[in-house]
């Protein structure tokens, strides 16, 4: 409290202003400000600070777009085109993920396959690249087709006489394949060469279901459809061992076969029979042993590898003869677009998970590529469809969705091939299925025609900590599916006829469209996975050969004279997806991140096993439809993030959005 004088002898008298003098105790009163005012303010400081927020996304967006984007013109005159390969190599780069990207936490780095064979391809006829340079040090490898396209390409510029020099600290199965290729092997003195092959193990989930009282009701048609197998067993059955060992023998030889043709001098089988022995016979020393067995040409460090290129392209500065002239592949390319002589033959890539919906660039949403079609159809440039698939299948509805879109392009009098890469399994067989032709190479894996549905119920998990359910039905049906009490007899058996039905349908088609009796398609069905070679055999694909192969017999079916080229059907990367791209791939501690050497490369295939434990339980959890998909296919592609599922529908999609 506060009180209020005048002095007596103050001549104002008693126009005097009252002083106002503190209490003793020296007590103020204290400002108080009210609760609406208290808010106003947050709203204020929250506006101010996403204005900052955005009008730094601008300016971060405005410098990566005029910075970000591959220069058309080359930083040097001539020199060494240098293909960094940090990262995999993929038909289809995944869309970037703008959270992930600026959070620092997409540092895997996709390269499109034909950028890289049409860098290979130009460079070898282009004077300006004095040599090529592959740079696999942090090379996390990609699918056996797309290696052996990337060592065809870079076979056509050996033929013109210009030196391809590899250099890694350690070479795996994927970055060896790629290297055989090159007319001198670089490999740092701590590393060297180990030659894993395809194989390896995958997890089984029924323990822990068990242990959790997970129920994993499986509705599936096909002996070898083993893509239930994790939640219903606790190994592979015999069956799937059986059709395991058959197709990874076969892609087995075909890596044995192009390496031993790359590099016939190798001692390849005695070094990959017996790697520990060569190693003690080299001193413990693994690169020496790389050395003696002829797998790769020289040793030397990274600087040393610059010095050696230097000799042939030149270096940029005198006073570092290490630094050598290179042209980046993103700058080779941005310079040197490829030509569009003649008519156009509409290429549509079907990459990915097959999925209900749109999707973007990454995976194959069933009304996304369906569009794609659909706008080739509709476009009176294009000749002929060229279907470009890499796809372990997925969704039966998105699958049924682009086979329709198919045959609408072929009532329009469009002939329609298909080009199996790496994978097209599965879904990625039914998409197939309208083809007038289809082509594949040897080391694709195709076939696994079955399908099945998956709906984990939880009345196990409840009991265990003391939690019941009970109610009434007016119906057999009602409340089913009932993932909390458990499904009844009555909607296993009509999930078990949807899935039954679909599976006819599938086998139906194949037999329609290969022109074979229901009962051969039947024995080749059952879910079983072939490699390329032995498809061929059994009438699942009617010739060998790559895209362009696929792309010359679609102009014949469409008799085009003269030239052709391809016009691609794709959804473009937006400038600020291309931006982060960039970032991702160029940025120095982004780079440094990336594994090198052994002990790298194996954290780095720790991370590609959690992300499939992710898929498997994604796929337990939120597969919303019939799904005609190869889980073990999967391990033929890169195991890389790709983006989410679209919405799905149907039966099972209802289910999934139940488990939500």
């Amino acid at each position: 409290m506060t009180e209020t004088s005048t002095t007596p002898n103050d001549p104002a008298g008693p126009w005097a202003i009252p002083v106002r003098r503190p209490l003793p105790g020296g007590d103020r009163p204290k400002a108080t400000t009210s609760f609406p005012r208290k808010v106003w303010n947050l709203l204020v400081a929250i506006k101010d600070g996403l204005a900052l927020i955005f009008l730094l996304l601008f300016f971060v967006t405005l410098f990566g777009l005029l910075s970000g984007r591959p220069n058309a013109g080359l930083p040097v005159s001539e020199g060494a085109l240098l293909l960094e390969l940090d990262g995999v190599v993929t038909e289809q780069p995944a869309e970037i993920d703008p959270l992930a990207a600026l959070s620092g936490g997409n540092d895997l780095k996709e390269i499109r396959v034909r950028d890289v064979v049409h860098a290979l391809e130009t460079a070898a006829d282009d004077k300006r690249v004095t040599s090529v340079v592959l740079d696999l040090d942090r090379f996390l490898g990609g699918g056996q087709v797309s290696l052996a396209e990337i060592g065809g390409a870079i076979d056509k510029v050996r033929a013109k006489k210009k030196p391809v020099l590899a250099f890694a600290t350690a070479y795996t199965t994927d970055s060896y394949q790629v290297a055989s290729h090159a007319s001198e092997i670089w490999a740092d003195p701590i590393g060297g060469v180990a030659i894993a092959g395809p194989g390896g193990s995958r997890l089984y989930y029924k323990g822990l279901m068990d242990k959790l009282g997970v129920t994993a009701n499986i509705y599936r048609v096909g002996t070898f459809k083993s893509a239930v197998e994790p939640f219903l067993r606790a190994d592979q059955s015999p069956e799937a061992e059986a059709a395991n060992l058959a197709y990874a023998g076969v892609l087995w030889d075909q890596w044995l076969g192009d390496v031993k043709k790359a590099r016939p001098s190798a001692k390849l089988d005695p070094f990959i029979a017996d790697t520990a022995g060569a190693v003690r016979a080299a001193g413990g020393d693994l690169s020496k042993a790389s050395l003696d067995a002829g797998l790769i040409d020289k040793l030397g460090s990274r600087m040393a590898f610059g010095q050696r290129v230097a000799e042939i392209s030149g270096a940029q500065d005198d006073s570092q003869p290490w630094n050598y002239n290179a042209i980046p592949l993103e700058n080779w390319v941005a310079a040197n677009p490829p030509e569009q002589p003649g008519s156009a033959i509409a290429v549509v890539p079907v990459v990915g998970e097959i999925v209900d919906g749109e999707a973007p660039n990454g995976s194959a949403g069933g009304e996304t590529i369906a569009q794609h079609i659909l706008d080739a159809a509709a476009d009176s440039s294009v000749k002929a469809v060229v279907l470009r698939i890499d796809s372990p299948g997925g969704s039966v509805l998105a699958s049924e969705q682009i086979r329709q879109a198919l045959l609408a392009a072929k009532a329009k009098k469009l002939p329609v091939v298909v080009s199996m890469a790496n994978v097209a399994a599965s879904g990625g067989y039914w998409i197939s299925t309208p083809a007038d032709r289809i082509f594949a190479e040897p080391e694709t894996i195709t076939g696994s025609i079955g399908v099945f549905g998956i709906l984990p119920s939880f009345e196990q998990t409840l009991a265990k900590v003391g939690v019941t359910v009970d109610g009434i039905a007016t119906t057999p049906l009602s409340g089913q599916p009932d993932i909390l009490g458990g499904v009844n007899d009555e909607f296993n058996a009509l999930a078990q006829a949807s899935v039954e039905d679909i599976y006819a349908r599938f086998t139906g088609l194949v037999a329609k469209s290969r022109k074979q009796p229901i009962e051969k398609v039947r024995e080749i069905a059952e879910g079983r996975v072939w490699a390329g070679g032995t498809a061929r055999q059994i009438g699942l694909v009617d010739q060998f050969g790559g895209l362009p192969d696929a792309m010359a017999a679609a102009a014949k079916l469409a008799r085009v004279d003269g030239d052709y080229h391809a016009k691609y059907f794709e959804t473009e990367p937006s400038e600020f997806s291309k931006m982060l791209a960039k970032w991702a791939g160029t940025a120095p501690e982004e780079s440094a991140a990336l594994p090198r050497g052994w002990f790298g490369i194996a954290a780095m295939n720790r991370q590609m096993v959690e992300r499939r434990v992710v898929q498997d339980l994604t796929m337990l959890t939120e597969a919303g439809s019939v799904q005609a998909a190869c889980l073990d296919c999967r391990g033929y592609l890169p195991a890389v993030p790709r983006p989410g599922r679209a919405e799905a529908k149907g039966l099972f999609a209802t289910l999934a959005l139940l488990l939500k």
